[in-house]
Formats: C-alpha cells, structure tokens, sequence
C-alpha cells in the first residue's frame, strides 16, 4: 500500500490530488476543533468516555465524527446526515421503480439528479439531526449557557452548516482529489482517535499489576489487533466467482463473443451498513432513556442493561444477519443480472438462461451472505464480549467492530483507485 503511495506521489498530477485531498483532510481536523457559540463544552467529557462504555448511539457517532460531537464542534454532525440521505435515496428508489428507471435510462445526467436530491435532503437531515442534538444537550446535559430563540437558532444553524461544509468538503475529494471523498473524510476521523485510545490503554496496563509483565500484555493485544486486521482484509477481498461463458456469432467475415469471464460475489457485499443499522436499532431503547431519565426504573429502561453484555452480542449477531440479507436483497437483483447474460448471449455452464440461471445465482448468493453475515457478526460482537471482560479504560477496542471495517475498507479502495488512474496513464512499471 505504501509503495502505491509512493509511486503515485512521483506522477505530478496524481501528487497535485493527493496534496489536495491532505489539504482537505487539514480542513476538516480544523472544522472539528472550531466550538459552537453558547454551549459549555467542557461539560459534555462525561457522557462520551467512549462508545463500549455509554452504550449510547450518540457514543458510536462520536468516534465516526473523530471526537467532535463529544466536545459540541462545527463538524458534530459529520457525515451522519450524508449517509442517511445516501440510504434514505437507496431505499426509495428500490420502492419507486420510477427513481430507478431515470437512473438506468438516463445515465449521467440521471445520476446528477439523483446526486442534488441526496444534496437536499442531506440539508434537511442535518437541520433535523443539529434540533434533536441541541434538544439532548439542553434538556439532558445542561450545557446550554442561554436557551433564547437567537442562540438555538445559531446553535442549530451551526450543526447543521458544518454537516453541509463535510459534504462539500467531500464532494470536492471527488472532483479534484483522488475520489471517495465521504469515505475518506470518515476515515480521517475515526484515525484521529486511535493515539487517543491507544494512549488510554497503555496508561490502564501501565498503571496496574498483571500476572505477565505490561510489555507482554501490550504485545498481546498488538497481536490480537493485527490478526482481525488481518481477517477483515482477508474476508474484504474474497468473493465467489461464478464463470460466465459468452456464446460465439460471426458478423460478416468476423467472429465476435466466444469470452470466458466471471461474476463476482463478494463475501462481504453489504459492506459496514448491516452494523450500522443493528447498532442504531439496539442502542435506540438506551438513547431513548437518555432523553427522557424518568424511564430509568420502568420495564423500557430495564431493557437497556442488555448493552455490553451477552445478551446485547447475540441479539446483535442475529440482528446483524437479518439487515445482511435485507440489504443484499434491496442493493442486487440475480433476476436482473441473469436478464442482462441472456440479452449479450452469456451463461453459466451447465444452467439453462432465464429463470434457472436467477436461481443459481440467488442461491448460490444466500450461501456467500451467510458467510459474510456470520463475519460481519463475530467483529461487532468481539468488541461487546471484550467490553465485557476488560474495563472500560481499554477504549481502544472501540475501534473495533464497524470503525475497523470502515478503515480497512476505505484504506484497500483508496489503493485500488490510485493503481486503476496510474494504469490509465500507462505507469504500468510502478504497479509492479
């Protein structure tokens, strides 16, 4: 990976976007170190300690936004309202066959259409998102120094512009930097944290008695570290290759077709949004006691005390198997995908085309999601356990679960795109 990065600085133009995205990357470090008029930051360290240890939805949006919404920042918000929206337009348009008819049928310009949509409601989201925040820090905090019309309309205003500057912020990676701009903006901030929490549990071993020395407990859990970076590499990477033959026409004097190729199913298809979601649905109840703390000692805030325990790791396992295949169901279509063999004289060996080859596909499609739900579930439920068993002063484990998938992820993307633009400008020595 390095050495990509290194053979792409010596390419002027690839070293002028990777300038410009670092550039950008300053921009948004800085956006998260600017504090809101009108609130009392200092006040707000305790409630996010860390996301293993409030079990709180607003702890796990803390790490995605680099530690800026613990200290009531501009960028609070990050790119939670981007993604929303960005799943919001997702969801409808598999509900609208309209929406997705434009977007085949129009190509770019469908795209662009669908690109200020998510733009307009990425805005409402974060007026929606910056009110509902504004409301926990007044109501449940206390840190709201006036609460007049003219500072929660600038408190609102302030969230809610700074989520609207990260998307632009992104939205320019993608034009004049090296492209992923969302992604890589929320890798920027979940890497902003790891000194943070890798300090917090050097100064825990440091400061108590082990049975093994504290160099061998440091290394040991360096170890463990690196082989689930490992795993998830090793389980990103993967994907079943269905062969696909093409049948052979002759135009003319010409032969055309005869290709043998491949479908690619990856194991890991659905990528970190079944976690999300899981992880919203089951810190929902406990966020919910937080706005209103009369329900602490009713049946509904009993519920809550399933966080960080067994119980909170395996319903989040079989949560996390549910959205799995719900959300393969809604982002692929094997009927689609066999329609599209038949229509350019491709099929599968040994399967008829048509409705034979949908169904090995979907079949075949279930068997790789499993895998990949079952992967998805023991590297959320690792951290949980681990919560369990540790203290929460070991905080670096919460850049386990979705944090890790998200910066491997974007880390191997991010190398892919910068080896696909240097083999469009025929530097094909350095990717060797």
């Amino acid at each position: 990976m390095f050495k990509v990065f290194a053979n792409a600085w010596k390419i002027d133009d690839l070293r002028k976007k990777l300038i410009f995205t670092l550039f950008v990357i300053i921009l948004f470090r800085l956006g998260c170190a600017i504090p809101v008029p009108f609130l009392d930051a200092s006040s707000l360290k305790e409630m996010f300690s860390g996301y293993l240890q409030s079990g709180n939805i607003l702890g796990y949006l803390n790490i995605m936004a680099g530690g800026a919404l613990e200290n009531a920042t501009l960028f609070s918000l990050s790119i939670t309202p981007y993604i929303n929206a960005s799943i919001i337009m997702q969801l409808l348009m598999v509900a609208i066959p309209a929406l997705e008819r434009m977007m085949k049928e129009d190509g770019e310009r469908g795209q662009k259409i669908m690109n200020r949509w998510t733009r307009y409601l990425t805005v409402i989201f974060s007026f929606l998102l910056g009110f509902g925040y504004f409301t926990i820090l007044k109501n449940r905090l206390n840190v709201v120094k006036y609460d007049n019309l003219f500072a929660i309309a600038v408190i609102v205003c302030c969230f809610a512009v700074g989520a609207t500057i990260i998307m632009w912020l992104g939205e320019k990676i993608n034009e004049k930097g090296i492209g992923n701009g969302i992604s890589i903006i929320l890798f920027a901030g979940i890497v902003s944290r790891l000194p943070q929490m890798i300090m917090g549990g050097y100064a825990y071993i440091a400061g108590n008695s082990f049975k093994w020395t504290n160099d061998v407990v440091l290394l040991v859990i360096l170890a463990v570290a690196l082989a689930l970076i490992a795993f998830v590499v090793f389980i990103t990477e993967g994907e079943r290759r269905i062969p696909v033959q093409y049948a052979k026409r002759v135009v003319g004097r010409k032969m055309y077709g005869g290709a043998n190729t491949h479908i690619p199913l990856k194991v890991n298809m659905t990528g970190v949004m079944p976690i999300i979601f899981a992880q919203s649905f089951v810190m929902l109840p406990s966020t919910i006691v937080s706005f209103f703390p009369s329900l602490e000692k009713s049946w509904f805030g009993k519920l809550t005390a399933i966080n960080g325990g067994y119980l909170y790791a395996i319903f989040m396992f079989l949560l996390i198997i549910f959205f799995s295949y719900f959300y393969t169901i809604i982002t692929f279509s094997p009927i689609e995908v066999a329609n599209n063999l038949k229509k350019n004289g491709g099929f599968i060996m040994g399967i008829r085309p048509g409705r034979p080859t949908s169904d090995f596909i979907s079949k075949t499609l279930n068997r790789v999601t499993l895998l990949g739900a079952i992967f998805l579930g023991l590297i959320a439920a690792i951290p949980a356990l681990g919560s369990k068993w540790l203290p929460s002063s070991l905080s670096v484990l919460a850049i386990g679960g979705t944090s890790l998938l998200i910066v491997v992820g974007v880390a191997l993307e991010t190398v892919k795109q910068l080896e696909s633009q240097m083999t469009m400008r025929h530097y094909k020595g350095f990717l060797e």
